[in-house]
């Protein structure tokens, strides 16, 4: 589990601690069956709402994304079939994939590739394979950045693509990480949509606009 919820098992303890002490200071005036009672019941809920947090981190509920900063991407395969993106003008319409999350084929350097659109990543990111078919260069000796992922920390290197296409929109000199634990998964990510004029989701579909 990432920092974020180990900090909120940490509060979680701090504030039960405080009830706890509590109880005992109001329990002087109870009975001892009483107050055992009390104490059982505290440390059943404190259980529960622990069993929620692990059962949240292994159902992937408190991950599903990943970049730095403690943010977390689950790797996963697209679809075999993805619908066809439609292009109105300058902006790109992108319906939603089977499996519910929004894929695109993209183009890296003259290299096609499939990208999920996932905006909790702050880095676009590139598969190892995706890196090297597509040319890209990077330091392999150079220390790169250590990420938190699904699957605990890994490092990645930093790189940088050249020209980024998805369809009418167009991306040049575009910061990206690299990382064979990414799997075969490729990400865009909010360095790349914060230079759109505008995304988002209408009608079921993502909606890009540069």
């Amino acid at each position: 589990m990432g920092d974020g919820t180990d900090q909120a098992a940490s509060t979680l303890w701090y504030v039960l601690a405080i009830i706890l002490v509590g109880s005992s200071l109001i329990g002087r005036r109870l009975a001892w069956g009483g107050l055992l009672r009390m104490v059982l019941l505290w440390v059943a809920i404190f259980a529960g709402l622990l069993g929620l947090l692990k059962l949240a981190q292994g159902q992937g509920w408190m991950t599903g994304r990943w970049a730095d900063d403690g943010e977390e991407l689950v790797s996963r395969d697209a679809p075999a079939a993805l619908p066809k993106p439609i292009a109105e003008g300058q902006a790109l319409r992108i319906p939603v994939a089977p499996d519910g999350h929004f894929w695109v084929d993209g183009n890296i350097n003259g290299t096609s590739a499939r990208f999920l659109i996932d905006s909790g990543a702050t880095f676009t990111a590139l598969s190892d394979q995706t890196a090297r078919s597509s040319g890209l260069n990077y330091d392999v000796g150079d220390p790169g950045v250590i990420m938190n992922t699904a699957n605990g920390q890994v490092e990645a290197k930093r790189s940088n693509i050249a020209m980024l296409t998805i369809g009418p929109i167009k991306a040049s000199d575009l910061p990206v990480v690299v990382s064979p634990a990414f799997g075969g998964t490729n990400v865009i990510g909010m360095n790349l949509l914060s230079r759109l004029k505008s995304w988002g989701v209408e009608n079921g579909e993502m909606v890009l606009r540069p």
